[in-house]
């Protein structure tokens, strides 16, 4: 049964490449109907099509069209490029397929709630200053998606019920990262907040989230390569992450309702981004601040 909701919100989907889950994006968007579809950046990767080669399956093809469809039938779809479709970033505010490119845009939910749009790469210095070295990252991330996707393999052929992604284990291990996750969600929020914004919604990082950050509300919609993640604003300005789970006959959702803003994102067998973590860290840091 398809679920009808206000917005969508997809980013890191990352076509063109053999990491990009379309299949299971596929059956995402059959499941969830809305008014309004937001690509927030890395929709295509340009950067893997260049270095690595292209990789265009029909599942991807058919993603294209769907998107395309839905834009010519009232959907509002705007497109916020991110740094692996920067090309697409010499035509803000220029439409195609009735989809509209922006550099960023200010959504106003249902409940009267005002969320920033950005992707998130101009928050991360790595990627803003020492490009080569992003690349690099960029290539290490994709040895370890395509070494997951055999694990993945594996699993099922063992029969081992649920899924595990290498590439998040690394990053809930890697101390850097979890400072580098930490100190990106503080920057875009502080960004939101000097927007007047009461919340922002990005990606960049493949760290999906919903939770409170000094007072804004930060979500991170993750991505379609490893956790496949998504945020959706229900009629009532609710906004969810969803983490979409398939079963061996069936993609289903899995929905976890935020019960308040601040709610960490939804517990699933494959935690998405290391929360407990630095969780700890945030809140000394709130009562260092609260003592001055």
């Amino acid at each position: 049964m398809v679920q009808r909701v206000r917005s969508i919100f997809l980013s890191d989907i990352h076509l063109g490449t053999r990491a990009c889950q379309a299949g299971r994006l596929l059956d995402f968007l059959k499941a969830y109907d809305s008014e309004q579809l937001f690509l927030v950046g890395d929709v295509i990767d340009f950067w893997a099509m260049r270095s690595r080669g292209i990789y265009w399956s029909e599942e991807q093809n058919t993603v294209v069209q769907k998107v395309l469809k839905r834009a010519r039938h009232d959907v509002q779809v705007i497109f916020v490029p991110g740094n692996h479709d920067e090309a697409a970033r010499e035509h803000y505010g220029a439409s195609f397929g009735n989809i509209r490119v922006e550099r960023d845009w200010l959504h106003v939910a249902a409940d009267g709630k005002r969320y920033l749009l950005v992707h998130g790469d101009e928050f991360d210095t790595v990627t803003r200053y020492h490009k080569w070295l992003a690349l690099l990252g960029d290539s290490a991330y994709a040895v370890l998606v395509h070494l997951n996707m055999w694990l993945s393999w594996l699993r099922r052929n063992l029969g081992l019920p649920g899924y595990w992604s290498l590439a998040g284990f690394a990053k809930r291990q890697v101390k850097t990262a979890l400072t580098f996750i930490f100190e990106f969600e503080e920057a875009v929020a502080r960004h939101a907040r000097s927007r007047g914004a009461d919340g922002v919604i990005c990606g960049h990082i493949h760290a999906a989230a919903q939770r409170e950050v000094d007072g804004i509300a930060y979500l991170n919609c993750g991505d379609w390569v490893d956790s496949c993640t998504a945020i959706v604003e229900h009629l009532n300005g609710r906004m969810e992450l969803v983490h979409w789970q398939a079963t061996a006959a069936l993609a289903t959702p899995s929905l976890e309702a935020a019960a308040a803003p601040g709610a960490g994102s939804p517990a699933t067998s494959n935690p998405p981004a290391p929360q407990d973590r630095i969780a700890k860290s945030r809140s000394c840091r709130s009562k260092r601040r609260s003592r001055r």
